[in-house]
């Protein structure tokens, strides 16, 4: 039993030395991607959201469940696109008794309403590494138009999975009420900040 206990912290040391040994920090470089069709890899995607609760504080939560697809067009990065889904039902915060709440029948209702979607409708590169993602958002049972700046994280070989990732950020405000959640206003904020941080996989 001992030399047991006493290999695990051996075997886990080498495979974080196999593992430094095999990365290679992402290409930032837009030249670099290879274009195409992408998957979200959903163990390291996220949507998370933020509101200003009784203006004092700013109270995040995540969606941890999320797919979609990317289209990556290399010589007119213009026409790509891009499409991200999450399921409300696996809505978290720090409260599961909010938890609860928010993925109730007086909030978000995610028995009728089960999934958020952005799609992409026009991408207007403002930088090397920067765009303004133009897109309809649907959620609550509603679609409505939204903005998303977007920023390019770079490009590599997963050392994990083997496979090609890109990775982007997006980020943005919305009115939770035009989505026709506007429970609390002004004491919890209508303004939502909403944050994708998603990896994309080659197909």
């Amino acid at each position: 039993m001992k030399l047991v206990v006493l290999a695990v912290p051996l075997i886990l040391g080498g495979c974080g030395l196999l593992l430094r040994a095999a990365y290679t920090p992402p290409d930032a470089r837009p030249q670099a991607t290879i274009p195409g069709n992408y998957v979200v890899e959903p163990s390291h995607t996220q949507v998370l959201f933020s509101v200003v609760h009784l203006g004092l504080t700013d109270y995040y939560g995540v969606f941890p469940d999320s797919s979609g697809t990317l289209y990556l067009d290399k010589s007119d990065p213009t026409k790509s696109q891009v499409d991200v889904k999450t399921e409300i039902a696996t809505l978290r915060t720090t409260s599961t008794a909010l938890d609860a709440k928010l993925k109730g029948a007086d909030w978000l209702n995610a028995a009728r309403y089960p999934e958020m979607e952005f799609r992409s409708t026009r991408v207007i590169r403002t930088g090397a590494n920067t765009a303004t993602i133009e897109g309809l958002l649907t959620l609550h049972g509603e679609t409505h138009p939204l903005t998303l700046r977007g920023t390019y994280n770079g490009t590599l070989l997963s050392p994990f999975s083997g496979k090609y990732q890109v990775g982007f950020q997006l980020a943005g405000t919305l009115r939770r009420s035009d989505w026709g959640v506007g429970n609390l206003v002004p004491a919890v904020s209508d303004a939502v900040q909403l944050i994708i941080g998603a990896t994309f996989e080659k197909r």
